[in-house]
């Protein structure tokens, strides 16, 4: 199998709140969208797709329980410190509910973590190792 992402699905429990706050929190911009789903363009080619949660569990034809750990996080890297501060300090003044503050980590980068409405945990990350395409 080629070793990509094209797509990622967030089940989300109330799908126009959260459609709203990636739109307005975020400030992006949706590129599809019809009813119970909507599609943002990332860079690097992938796609991070919102979907209503008991929908998403009927097209993967599974039980929808709904509650506790995912056991995912979303990581958004950025090329300094400088920058993951920035980053943070804007999601917070937006009202995103910060869960780590940033700080230096025992592997050589710095990270915080911030949850959307619906605790889908996000890492803002500056990693030496792994810079971001330009």
């Amino acid at each position: 199998m080629k070793q990509t992402l094209t797509l990622l699905t967030l089940g989300v429990r109330d799908f126009p709140a959260m459609k709203s706050w990636y739109k307005e929190v975020f400030g992006w911009t949706p590129f599809q969208e019809s009813e119970g789903v909507v599609f943002f363009k990332l860079s690097g080619g992938t796609t991070l797709a919102l979907f209503g949660a008991d929908d998403l569990a009927d097209d993967i034809g599974i039980p929808q329980d709904g509650h506790g750990f995912n056991r995912i996080s979303l990581a958004i890297n950025f090329r300094s410190e400088k920058e993951v501060d920035e980053a943070m300090n804007e999601m917070r003044k937006k009202g995103a509910r910060v869960v780590r503050e940033p700080e230096k980590v025992f592997w050589g980068g710095y990270r915080g973590y911030f949850a959307d409405p619906e605790n889908n945990y996000w890492e803002l990350a500056y990693n030496p190792h792994l810079l971001p395409d330009d």
